[in-house]
Parts: structure tokens; sequence; C-alpha cells
């Protein structure tokens, strides 16, 4: 709850979404919820795959499994309100609800941005360091970063929560998204937001700029390392081993750099909300499809649980 100078009370924001006719609004229900069905579906499998089937115990799936809970904990918190709002019209969301829905969308996104640099470091050590994988990326080793990721990210988005908590919202409540995004919400404020951009951008930059170099880095390195193996069948084991995570990169910082980074005067309403639903519902719609469609371990162990079940009939 914000109080304003004049005494008023804020209670709730009005999420714009978008706007359309009753048959578009009619075919954007329907393809959120099966776009969201098939999300959870995906990405709940590879998490129940890399639990149960003990082949799968090794840091590369430890940390896809990771970034499939992120993948479902991000859409969990921003897709049933957008569902809810297209099916019934009711763009209203309380306070603490949008609070909570910005906590989860920025733990999220860190989440992801840490987690996909150390599936890079992963693959760095697999590849460039073949002999000294099983040293390097101990139990303690992959489990630490995967809790480092985690930390960083529940951290990192408390105190962005915090700080948008305590900012005055007296002249427009209209949140121009479909979710409580960072940047609609500063924009929104009735509070001098400079300094508070300015912070924003500093960590935007450390965060996603540097991950990202880190993980460019990591595939410069794998791709001098796989051109130096001599056969042609070697270099192709090898790259085709990187090819999903390097394909999940490219979804997910495409997006979200142009989204963060492009200026002021290029800021549309729907342009923000196409790329933030790309990043929200589509990226995460296709990483389990990257990982399982061109993942022989994937199939390997969806067959293995199959015969245990048949065996138990």
């Amino acid at each position: 709850m914000n109080v304003c100078p004049n005494g008023s009370f804020k209670y709730e924001f009005h999420i714009a979404a978008f706007s359309m006719s009753s048959w578009g609004q009619l075919q954007l229900f329907f393809g959120i919820l099966i776009m969201h069905f098939i999300t959870m579906l995906g990405n709940l499998t590879i998490i129940f795959l890399v639990c149960l089937v003990p082949k799968l115990h090794t840091p590369m799936y430890f940390f896809l499994s990771n970034l499939a809970i992120v993948d479902v904990t991000s859409t969990s918190a921003s897709v049933p309100k957008l569902v809810f709002i297209t099916w019934t019209q009711d763009h209203r969301i309380s306070f603490s609800c949008c609070m909570t829905q910005l906590y989860f969308y920025i733990l999220c996104a860190d989440g992801e941005v840490f987690m996909l640099t150390s599936m890079a470091y992963d693959r760095y050590v697999a590849i460039c360091k073949p002999l000294q994988y099983f040293i390097i990326m101990r139990k303690n080793v992959y489990i630490g970063l995967a809790a480092a990721c985690w930390l960083l990210g529940a951290l990192n988005s408390l105190l962005h929560t915090l700080l948008t908590s305590v900012l005055q919202f007296c002249d427009s409540h209209v949140i121009n998204n479909f979710y409580c995004d960072l940047n609609s919400l500063v924009d929104l404020s009735t509070t001098d937001t400079h300094s508070r951009k300015v912070f924003m951008f500093f960590k935007i930059y450390v965060i996603i700029i540097v991950q990202f170099i880190l993980t460019l880095t990591s595939y410069i390195f794998i791709f001098s390392a796989i051109l130096e193996i001599c056969s042609s069948s070697g270099r192709l084991k090898a790259f085709s081993s990187c090819t999903s995570h390097l394909i999940t990169v490219i979804l997910f910082y495409g997006p979200a750099i142009f989204l963060y980074m492009k200026s002021e005067s290029e800021d549309s309403k729907y342009q923000d909300m196409f790329l933030s639903m790309l990043y929200l519902l589509v990226v995460p719609m296709l990483n389990p499809m990257v990982y399982s469609l061109r993942n022989k371990d994937v199939w390997k162990a969806i067959t293995i649980l199959k015969n245990q079940k048949m065996l138990r009939f």
C-alpha cells in the first residue's frame, strides 16, 4: 500500500494487457492456455526425468532441471493472471500481488541468466578439459553453483522489489504491460526515479551483459577446442552436445537484451509486450522441446521409465 502526499491510498493497479475484439480475446485466451499447458508439461517432464532416472544424475541435467524449475516458476507467476484478465476482462491487481509477481519475475530472470552461465561453464569443462571433468564438476561444485544462482537471484529480486514497493503511485495506476514488470512500475511512479533508473541500468548491465560475455567466452573456447579435434565425427559429436544449450542462450538473450537495452525513443507498448511474451511464454515452452527433441539421453530416460512401468504390471 502506498500513501500519496494528498493522503490518498493506493491499493491496486490496472494491467492494460492486450486491447482487441471479443473474438481476438477468445483466440488469445485459448492460445495462451495451450502454450502454458505445453510449457508446464514439458518442463515438469524434464524435472521428473532428471529426478527419477539415475543415468541423468549428471551436472548437465542437474542444471537443466534447475532451468526447468525457473521456467515453471516464471510462467506460473505471470501467465495465470493474464489468462484470468483475458477471460474475465477484470484488469485489476492488488498492490501486494503486483509486488509478489515482480519479485518472482526478477528472481526467475536472474536465475535463468546465472543458470545459463553455469551450464556454459559445464560445457566448457566437458569439451576443453574432458579428462578432468568429473574432478572439476564434483557434486558439491555443481550443487553449489546452482545454489549460488538461486541465492543471487533471490537477493537481487528482493532488493528491487523493496525499492519499488516504497515508490509512490499517485497519478496513473495503469501498467502498460500484461504483468507487473519493473520498467513499467518505475515509469509509472510519481517519485523521482532518476537515480533508481541509473541503478537499475547498472544492475542489468552487470547481470545480463557480464553473464552474456562469460557465456560467449566459454563458447569461444569450446569452438576453438572443437576445431582442433581431428576426426569430423568427433567434431560433430562435441558440437552436438552444445547445440541445445546454445539455442537456449540465443532464445533467452535475444529478446531480453533488446527489451532492456533499447533507447526510450524506440519504446512501444505493444513491442514491449510482444518481447515480454516471447521471454515469459514462448522461450519456456521451447526450452524442453529443444533439449528433448535433440537429446538421445532424454528419450532413453523416457523409454526406461516406460519399461519400468510395464514391468510393474
